[in-house]
């Protein structure tokens, strides 16, 4: 089953939705699903240097107080996913138009789904600037990338790839991430829980394939 993804690598209930498609994957014994991470951005409009992350988030959300409810929010759904955030860890918000580049090198390779994982983990448990070419490069290596990685970021390769996944979320009309497409045709929104997974799995197994719908009347 092809399931495609629409998300960020800083989106945090993009962590937890990862997640939780895992556990109901695993639940239904489903381990032949062709997962393909589309590229979304949050904040297409920060620099390719990034910005100090508290004074952006406080900015974005009102102050500090706005900041620690959400993130306490997020902590806590975090838990249930298996996620420990440490938000405290992260010193800058990065643009992620390369992280998004490098997830399609991934794809080409057969490695998107750990480069997705190390990505996440990265920014979230190590607080590590996803944004440096630098890092990107460490982290396609620890993730089994082939090639020269630093070489091919410094190129424009996949830019119009991940320019494309973006045009297409915006057809269509998605303004929120992680937003899930299950063979093409069943679409749900939101790190929703396992067991709305679990029925999203189900019902897009039962549709028919593209074609063979039976005529009405």
């Amino acid at each position: 089953m092809l399931i495609e993804v629409y998300s960020d690598v800083v989106c945090p209930w993009c962590y937890i939705g990862k997640r939780r498609l895992e556990s109901a994957l695993s639940a239904a014994g489903i381990n032949d699903a062709d997962v393909r991470w589309r590229a979304f951005q949050l904040n297409p409009e920060l620099p390719p240097e990034g910005v100090d992350r508290r004074q952006y988030l406080e900015a974005k959300f009102g102050g500090p107080e706005g900041v620690t409810r959400i993130h306490d929010r997020v902590v806590e759904a975090g838990k249930t996913a298996g996620i420990d955030f440490r938000f405290e860890d992260i010193a800058r918000s990065p643009n992620t138009f390369d992280a998004h580049r490098l997830l399609r090198l991934a794809a080409q390779q057969g490695k998107q789904g750990a480069m997705k994982e190390n990505l996440m983990q990265a920014y979230f448990l190590k607080g590590r600037d996803i944004g440096g070419r630098q890092v990107l490069t460490e982290i396609a290596r620890e993730s089994g990338l082939d090639g020269d990685v630093a070489a091919w970021l410094a190129s424009d390769a996949e830019a119009d790839g991940v320019r494309e996944d973006l045009a297409n979320a915006r057809r269509l009309q998605i303004s929120g991430v992680p937003f899930f497409i299950f063979g093409g045709r069943y679409a749900i929104a939101g790190a929703q829980p396992a067991e709305i997974f679990a029925q999203a799995l189900d019902a897009a197994r039962r549709l028919p394939a593209p074609g063979t719908e039976q005529p009405i009347g």
